[in-house]
């Protein structure tokens, strides 16, 4: 955090954009942290938290942008590459395929506040072939709630950046585990029905 602070009070407005920019085309980063601590920093004063806010949409939003162009250029042997060497398994990345080929839209808005899917989803939504502008309309959509809401998080309660720091990844993994059952729950109830999807 000490290096995010020097990299705020040296670069200013663009440290809050940059590490989720590069979060968000699967480079392992602390983006959200980033933002939080580039929020806090604005909070004692140094820099304007609107614009803070900004810039970190802008590198959501351009880092969505990038990820969605790796999956859908590169395409399935590009993506599975990726996943190769996070050890996600071929069978995980087929679902995951179908699942953004069906539900994709609405899974890219909460994807900003779930780790992993906040890096991987846009790959995945590219390379699923989600139709260009609904995934900007919903990337932007899910970019701008993220920055809001992480970057006045950052601003108020800046004082205690490891707390918050925590208290954001718990959320972060309480959300994937709430969309991963909420999910499952409404796969097995189609299922049972007799819905295919």
């Amino acid at each position: 955090m000490h290096q995010l602070l020097a990299l705020a009070d040296r670069i200013g407005y663009p440290a809050a954009g940059l590490g989720i920019l590069i979060e968000s085309v699967g480079v392992p980063f602390p983006g959200e942290t980033a933002l939080l601590v580039v929020a806090a920093y604005a909070g004692a004063g140094h820099l304007a938290i609107e614009w803070v806010i900004v810039a970190g949409f802008i590198g959501a939003a351009v880092g969505g942008d990038l990820g969605f162009g790796i999956g859908y250029f590169g395409g399935r042997p590009l993506v599975e590459r990726v996943f190769n060497v996070l050890h996600v398994k071929p069978e995980r990345l087929a679902q995951a395929e179908q699942f953004f080929a069906r539900h994709g839209a609405k899974a890219m808005f909460v994807a900003r506040f779930i780790i992993g899917a906040r890096s991987y989803g846009s790959m995945l939504a590219g390379m699923s072939r989600m139709p260009f502008w609904t995934f900007q309309v919903f990337s932007a959509a899910g970019s701008v709630a993220w920055a809001i809401a992480i970057g006045l998080l950052g601003y108020y309660l800046g004082n205690n950046l490891p707390l918050i720091e925590k208290v954001v990844r718990d959320v972060g993994l309480a959300g994937a585990v709430l969309a991963v059952v909420v999910l499952g729950s409404m796969y097995v109830l189609a299922r049972m029905r007799g819905v295919r999807i």
